[in-house]
């Protein structure tokens, strides 16, 4: 399977199964297009007719292009098959362990915002803090479920997990210990909203945690709507100074500035290079998740506008790139010579068996956006998982269980999308959430094209 698309003035060519991209001229593009559906002869007369003024099209040209065509596919670098499906069969063996936890350690916030998926934090249960004794049977349950993994992970999540601060430090001065004495080495992220960022937790982030995301929608005015405290006041001009102060300090370590679009503020673009011009270069934006009852939520007379906002953001980082002044989005951040293995191109983030979301209370559900579905509940800390057939669902859960991913070019990228975004549009973590497949595949579309146009300029 091939994808052809044209975009900032390239012709783009991908193929599917291979992950080769090409980038061609017009003529040959054409030529691809009726490669698998035209015979030699009727390409030529089609192209000539087609271009009936260039002096270049001529009918030697075409049967060059015709045998270039011929010796990608033969390499399996164009119309290559699909080898990759027997793979998948062997998912479920190779869930058996844990490498990664996302540690609610508040279900509380210091902020009301207005599209919060975790209702303000409470997760639609009672406000509680996680203590240090559930954190430290956290660290041991992923350490004894790890199985021969070295490099384990964990997120410090709430709510506002800045709310429990003291116990975020106990938790990885315990981690620090043990991964000594088990030869395990541990990975802390933070996300917070940022209102109660001091120099202390600056110094000490900048010890242990090797990610931190802080929270900001982008303009003012944007941020304000969204992200205010119980009194209503808006949060940008206490947080803003902070996060500067922070990513400054971060001198080259991982830090993500991570902002949500809704249907008020479609013209996201705005709020990124916003944020770009505030002297931030790490920088994340995401689609809302929310009920499509929501006024807040996006709707399908947004997707048009989605689509020129993404091809702005493209264009405009290869604009300031050239200009000394770069700035890296999450989604456009692609490797197309080493990138993910293909059984995490296949099964996607593993949550539910890999990766769990650990509760206050030292419950396990399958990632955070889980949390507080009862029926999604995996098991605990305590007994472990004890709902084996929801974690074999999970472990099952990949691009070819998925009927509707069959015929998609984008598959091997998305592996799937998000078990969690199709149950919430679906009612099943088997389904397919399209609206959100309709963005990845543009935002697909323009990560390619900055790597071609990187790859051309570059020789």
């Amino acid at each position: 399977m091939v994808h052809q698309y044209q975009l900032n003035g390239y012709y783009i060519v991908v193929d599917t199964c291979s992950g080769s991209i090409h980038s061609v001229d017009d003529v040959a593009y054409d030529v691809i297009s009726l490669y698998e559906t035209h015979s030699e002869d009727e390409i030529i007369r089609k192209i000539l007719a087609d271009y009936p003024d260039r002096r270049d099209v001529n009918q030697e040209e075409i049967r060059e292009c015709q045998e270039d065509i011929q010796l990608l596919k033969k390499e399996n670098r164009l119309f290559s098959k699909d080898l990759f499906e027997p793979l998948s069969e062997n998912l479920a063996m190779k869930q058996d362990t844990v490498k990664a936890l996302c540690l609610h350690v508040a279900h509380t916030c210091n902020l009301n915002c207005s599209y919060c998926f975790a209702a303000q934090g409470k997760y639609h249960g009672e406000r509680d803090l996680m203590s240090f004794e559930t954190g430290k049977k956290a660290i041991d349950f992923l350490i004894s479920h790890s199985g021969d993994r070295h490099n384990l992970e964990v997120d410090f999540f709430g709510g506002e997990p800045l709310m429990n601060w003291e116990t975020v430090k106990e938790i990885v001065a315990y981690a620090r210990l043990r991964e000594k004495e088990e030869n395990k080495h541990f990975r802390f992220t933070l996300t917070t909203n940022g209102v109660l960022i001091d120099q202390e937790v600056m110094d000490f982030c900048n010890r242990e945690m090797d990610n931190v995301v802080l929270s900001l929608d982008g303009r003012k005015e944007v941020h304000d709507h969204f992200r205010k405290d119980y009194q209503g006041r808006g949060s940008y001009e206490k947080v803003v100074p902070l996060f500067q102060a922070f990513a400054q300090s971060r001198r080259g370590k991982s830090y993500y500035i991570r902002g949500t679009f809704t249907h008020h503020n479609t013209d996201f673009t705005k709020d990124i290079f916003h944020m770009a011009d505030l002297g931030f270069t790490e920088l994340s934006m995401e689609p809302v998740v929310c009920p499509p009852s929501d006024p807040y939520a996006l709707t399908q007379e947004d997707l048009p506008v989605l689509y020129e906002q993404y091809e702005i953001l493209a264009k405009e980082m290869k604009r300031r790139k050239k200009e000394g002044r770069p700035f890296t989005f999450y989604h456009y951040m692609l490797d197309l010579s080493h990138g993910p293995c293909i059984y995490k191109r296949i099964a996607g983030c593993g949550s539910g068996t890999e990766y769990l979301a650990v509760t206050p209370k030292g419950e396990l559900y399958p990632c955070h956006q889980f949390v507080g579905e009862t029926a999604y509940r995996l098991g605990d800390l305590e007994k472990g998982i004890v709902n084996s057939a929801l974690r074999d669902r999970f472990a099952s859960c990949n691009v070819y269980a998925r009927p509707q991913c069959r015929d998609c070019w984008a598959r091997l990228y998305c592996s799937g999308g998000c078990a969690a975004n199709a149950y919430h549009a679906t009612g099943d973590i088997g389904g397919i959430y399209e609206y959100g497949c309709q963005l990845f595949k543009k935002r697909l579309e323009c990560a390619i094209m900055l790597q071609v146009a990187e790859s051309e300029e570059e020789g």
